[in-house]
């Protein structure tokens, strides 16, 4: 598909949801933000999202670095990608997000 192309997203999409998709997936998450919006807002079927390595990592380097606050720049990725419209995330954050909630340092 071409990135830049949402009307061949939405078409890719159209097809998989006829075909009987349980989710329609978008991935990298974060590069494709609208496109999680656009998909939400046009099929019933629910939207995951894969925040891939390459955005973990870059999170993770930014922390080590001392550049960001790493919990902080996760959720507020994790929100974000929530907020476009995605039910299910699939993240390499997943258990230091649930150790957070765990202990209450998550919003």
């Amino acid at each position: 598909m071409d990135p830049a192309n949402q009307s061949e997203a939405l078409i890719e999409a159209e097809l998989d949801y006829v075909e009987g998709a349980d989710f329609l997936m978008v991935k990298p998450a974060l590069a494709y933000l609208d496109v999680i919006k656009l998909l939400y807002d046009n099929f019933e079927a629910p939207i995951a999202a894969y925040n891939v390595s390459g955005e973990y990592a870059m999170v993770k380097a930014a922390a080590q670095k001392g550049w960001i606050d790493g919990d902080k720049a996760m959720q507020e990725m994790l929100l974000s990608i929530k907020r476009a419209g995605a039910k299910v995330i699939l993240t390499y954050f997943a258990k230091e997000y649930a150790l957070g909630l765990k202990n209450q340092l998550i919003y």
